[in-house]
């Protein structure tokens, strides 16, 4: 039988507060009986959990960003180095049956929204899409619109601004 995989996704970046969260989860998910599955860096949250599954006896596997196998954490006992960069993210998320997203940025963003298109399962714990994709965002970079004209005008002004402001 299949073993039921459950994908975290988060910032290599994390206050303490999310790490502990991760910890925690990463420890609940292998008392469960479950796969741990991450984007295998040895920082933030993605060590967090990985560290929390590992020391309650789970099964965990990182799917890396880059070639090198050397750069996932240390608490992973499959480490699928990728290549891929943030292509990996499809990875990670295809391979999860429930997608378990933490704090994080514009990466953590992109795996709730492909995870959301792809069907999958997602729990947010401490991580609002919202505010992350804020936050990626420079002030001034985005703009609501209430109507097409509005949103025609802003995109002239857009255009009309040099690219590095």
């Amino acid at each position: 039988m299949r073993k039921t995989v459950i994908g975290v996704m988060g910032g290599s970046v994390a206050d303490a507060a999310a790490q502990d969260a991760a910890r925690e989860l990463g420890r609940l998910i292998a008392e469960n009986g479950w796969v741990l599955l991450n984007g295998g860096r040895a920082t933030g949250i993605m060590d967090a959990s990985a560290r929390g599954a590992r020391e309650a006896g789970g099964l965990t596997v990182g799917v890396l960003f880059d070639d090198d196998k050397d750069q996932g954490s240390e608490y992973l006992d499959l480490v699928i180095p990728t290549g891929l960069g943030a292509g990996r993210n499809v990875i990670n998320v295809l391979a999860s049956d429930v997608v378990v997203a933490c704090p994080g940025s514009g990466g953590t963003l992109s795996e709730v929204a492909m995870a959301l298109r792809f069907g999958k399962r997602v729990v947010l714990l401490g991580f609002d899409p919202g505010a992350a994709f804020l936050d990626r965002c420079g002030e001034g970079e985005w703009s609501l619109a209430e109507t097409p004209a509005e949103a025609i005008a802003q995109v002239k002004a857009r255009l009309a601004r040099p690219m590095d402001d």
